[in-house]
């Protein structure tokens, strides 16, 4: 297949990543489900932690319910988002062990079959969950409690009386932890698709206008729908990626 100059992802390995979703599509359903199964009963010592962390809840702010079935909302929610991070926690890894294969495969070349990849899934591996952390931190000390402050003296200022859904304030900060862990995978995906050689350096350089943009974009989708968190999401994305690229220059030197 011939690749376009320009394309981000050249179209054999497009093919070979369609084909490849494919084929452990339900290895990935039963992951998602797995991960919503157990994160129920797990979601209501989050919310419990949520309820007592620190920042969370601005002065003068009231939390009110409006209906009973609030709580099994908010942990279905938060089990949903357990199971899509493994999931795609899974993507991650197995395209660190088995990515060259899969695009050599769709490109007709042929792979060192003795050359170790678990190598490289261990580190994929320990590096998405030390990412996570990472990001957890920063929505935890930084980006929560800046926002809620922010909104919660936005309200005072135009005389609005603060009082807060807790479904809706629940989901917020949920959110914006989910947007954050997912968000801060970046340099780990950027390295594994350069190491894999399914996009290269310059293509990314030559298309970083489209990335930044596509980085706000998936801003806006990871995160609550408000510009300045959709803003504090997608800006660490475009960090991370210079820095990956950054990383994978002086290593490839």
């Amino acid at each position: 297949m011939n690749e376009r100059p320009g394309d981000i992802v050249p179209m054999a390995e497009f093919v070979g990543l369609i084909d490849y979703s494919r084929r452990k599509i339900k290895l990935f359903i039963a992951v998602f489900i797995a991960g919503m199964i157990l994160g129920y009963p797990f979601s209501g010592e989050i919310i419990d932690w949520l309820m007592n962390a620190d920042g969370y809840l601005p002065n003068g702010v009231e939390l009110i319910i409006l209906q009973p079935m609030e709580i099994i909302l908010l942990r279905l929610s938060i089990a949903t988002k357990i199971g899509f991070i493994l999931t795609f926690g899974l993507i991650i890894s197995d395209l660190a062990l088995n990515g060259r294969k899969i695009f050599a495969t769709a490109k007709r070349e042929k792979i060192n079959k003795s050359k170790p990849r678990f190598f490289q899934f261990t580190i994929a591996l320990i590096s998405a969950f030390g990412l996570a952390i990472v990001g957890g931190i920063y929505a935890h000390k930084i980006l929560i409690p800046m926002l809620l402050e922010f909104l919660a003296n936005d309200a005072t200022n135009i005389g609005l009386s603060n009082t807060w859904q807790l479904q809706s304030w629940m989901g917020f900060i949920v959110g914006l932890f989910f947007g954050s862990i997912i968000s801060f995978q970046t340099p780990l995906l950027v390295w594994i698709l350069l190491r894999n050689g399914i996009v290269s350096r310059v293509i990314i350089t030559e298309n970083r206008g489209i990335i930044w943009f596509t980085a706000i974009v998936l801003g806006a989708l990871l995160s609550p729908p408000d510009p300045l968190s959709m803003f504090l999401v997608g800006g660490p994305i475009i960090l991370l990626l210079e820095i990956a690229l950054v990383c994978d220059k002086v290593i490839e030197k």
